[in-house]
């Protein structure tokens, strides 16, 4: 009785193991298929050697990361390729990626920008409409110029407040007029919003539909499926750091295994029993 429970017990582990083997496999060798993993949208703060915050990358390790998508074959798409994806219309260059920038600081036309040239890749800033022109903050001149030379810009709302502190007047404000200042000053069309501190509810997604938005970003670690609500889109952050290759590198091909990490960490940090077993769930 005694060699038939350890021989279920070892088979149970060796299942356990066989399959979590197959699940890594899976996410490592699908990580630069789209079709299998999703699309993976990069996503940035400050690019500087000024500030030391986990949001400051520094100017050589962004280059560096750069470098590595450009030199394995990796494709920055444009929003438009990423709408045409959402729909399920259309295919993407292999290995693509979508490379965002929250806040709209001016070390992104110093530094971000020349380095997303350098490798022949483009990327999208999302704007807070009330620091444009203000210091630190990029000017509604280098926005036109970024434009013209293809990089795209979105909305970060007019003040960068959570949307959920507003009433209804506000949010609508919050949204429609930053889009249509970003698209008078552009001349192109804003389509795509990163929610501030990734924070909605449903009147928020009510009235982001009804300003005429058609994709929201939240702060939610994950990759992009056509079959996701486009009003709840995940992203990868991307954070500074004494690893910053090596983590930008396990966050790149992992994407699905961070998400899942940080989901749970997030689900036992609510429920005050298992509040302390969050703690130790990594958020790599």
């Amino acid at each position: 009785m005694l060699k038939k429970i350890c021989s279920w017990i070892i088979g149970v582990i060796l299942t356990v193991l066989v399959l979590l083997i197959g699940i890594f496999a899976f996410w490592y060798f699908g990580s630069t298929n789209y079709h299998l993993t999703g699309v993976p949208v990069l996503n940035y703060h400050q690019v500087n050697n000024k500030f030391n915050t986990v949001l400051t990358m520094k100017p050589a390790n962004f280059d560096e990361q750069m470098k590595y998508l450009h030199d394995n074959d990796y494709h920055s798409i444009t929003l438009e390729q990423f709408d045409a994806y959402m729909r399920g219309e259309g295919d993407l260059p292999d290995r693509p990626v979508l490379i965002t920038f929250d806040d709209g600081y001016v070390d992104n036309y110093e530094n971000a920008y020349p380095i997303l040239k350098k490798y022949h890749m483009r990327g999208t800033i999302f704007l807070i409409i009330n620091l444009m022109n203000t210091p630190g903050y990029l000017t509604w001149d280098q926005v036109k110029e970024m434009s013209a030379d293809g990089m795209e810009f979105g909305s970060h709302t007019i003040s960068h407040k959570p949307l959920t502190s507003f009433d209804r007047a506000g949010v609508r404000h919050e949204l429609q007029d930053s889009k249509d200042i970003i698209e008078k000053m552009t001349g192109k069309p804003c389509h795509f919003i990163a929610f501030p501190e990734g924070k909605y509810n449903d009147m928020v997604m009510e009235e982001t539909r009804g300003a005429g938005y058609r994709y929201a970003f939240t702060v939610e670690t994950g990759r992009d499926f056509p079959w996701d609500d486009p009003y709840d889109l995940d992203r990868v952050p991307m954070f500074e750091g004494p690893i910053s290759f090596k983590h930008f590198r396990f966050r790149l091909t992992f994407s699905a295994f961070s998400a899942l990490l940080w989901k749970t960490h997030k689900y036992f940090e609510h429920i005050e029993m298992t509040k302390d077993l969050a703690q130790h769930i990594p958020q790599p």
